[in-house]
């Protein structure tokens, strides 16, 4: 006998309810083309994008291309200093500048889940309008998708990004030298403690925000200002420490690190020591480190400090022989303390 249970049919097209996504909306038809236009193109709207054809196209001008792509699952998809929508846009445009190219454009993949508000979408995709704005870029093609109920949380957004590397300028882990000063933009890991403090409804002494932000004007005036930039690396996922490694071994260098020039907010490094977490493993969403020749440190963080995003940029360390390990930490104690990859992850879900 069959079970008449197993099937259950269920009409796709709801007629009443436009206040939440429906499985409709991602079907290819009526419900879907209404969101686009309603929702997406209302946002992004540019030239580029407003023939709505399978991709854009723009000239090119001299200079080297730049492509990068990334994914976000943040959660929650809100938290104090941003959200999902900024947090994509900041991100790709971040990849771009740490290639030393200046963002051109950019592309939104949307999966969404069955049943999320309209007005949480409405939300995410103004803000991503905004500091897409902001940055100076364009949204010029995109992609939606829906999942059902239960198979997503929400909101996940799928990036990638297009610049343009001024001609002559390399950036590069394979250029990083021994003597080259590793400097860094700024404090390190508000993002991931602002994150968790909503997500676990944990309240911290002061005033805790992510640091989510675009670097790409920063990155910029070290190009014009002739700092010869060896290498530049996004402090995300990973934190300060997990970067340096991975620049150390794709260098085939050393490096040495100073733990009482690091800048860890008071609040975050409380909320660090209380929760057992290392802030130099906490993810950031507008930080990076730079190396430079050590004759050009000191004008280089002086350009670096112009930028609110970057004023408080200090040296922490230098790039030392090939060594094992590869990242050493000075610590406030004046002991050795080797700084290795994490075998696993302090905070899922904050990128």
């Amino acid at each position: 006998m069959t079970d008449r249970k197993s099937f259950e049919p269920a009409c796709p097209l709801p007629v009443s309810d436009k206040k939440t996504v429906q499985l409709a909306h991602g079907g290819g038809g009526r419900l879907m083309q209404e969101m686009i236009r309603d929702v997406f193109v209302r946002a992004f709207d540019n030239s580029m994008l407003a023939p709505l054809h399978d991709g854009a196209t723009w000239p090119v001008e001299k200079g080297t291309l730049a492509f990068t792509t990334d994914s976000y699952v943040v959660h929650p998809l809100f938290f104090p200093g941003g959200d999902i929508g900024s947090l994509a846009v900041h991100g790709t445009i971040n990849d771009l500048a740490m290639c030393g190219a200046k963002p051109l454009y950019l592309s939104a993949g949307f999966i969404l889940e069955e049943g999320l508000s309209v007005d949480v979408l409405r939300q995410v995709v103004n803000s991503m309008a905004q500091a897409a704005r902001a940055a100076g870029v364009s949204i010029v093609t995109g992609d939606t998708k829906v999942v059902d109920q239960g198979k997503g949380d929400g909101i996940f957004i799928n990036t990638a990004g297009v610049g343009l590397v001024p001609s002559g300028v390399r950036i590069l882990p394979q250029l990083v030298r021994v003597g080259d000063a590793i400097l860094v933009s700024g404090d390190l890991g508000s993002h991931g403690v602002a994150v968790l403090s909503v997500r676990e409804g944990l309240a911290f002494a002061g005033d805790v925000k992510s640091d989510s932000a675009p670097l790409h004007e920063v990155v910029g005036d070290l190009i014009e200002g002739g700092i010869d930039i060896h290498c530049l690396r996004d402090l995300t996922r990973g934190g300060l420490a997990s970067a340096l490694n991975e620049l150390a071994v794709e260098a085939k260098v050393g490096m040495s690190i100073d733990e009482p020039a690091i800048p860890v907010l008071e609040p975050v490094r409380g909320a660090c020591e209380l929760l057992g977490l290392d802030p130099l493993y906490v993810a950031n969403e507008g930080r990076f480190v730079a190396m430079v020749p050590e004759q050009q440190a000191e004008a280089a963080l002086a350009v670096m400090r112009r930028h609110a995003v970057a004023d408080k940029a200090v040296r922490v360390g230098t790039v030392t022989d090939r060594d094992s390990p590869p990242v050493v930490l000075r610590t406030v104690l004046g002991t050795n303390r080797i700084l290795d990859l994490l075998s696993g992850e302090q905070l899922p879900r904050i990128c």
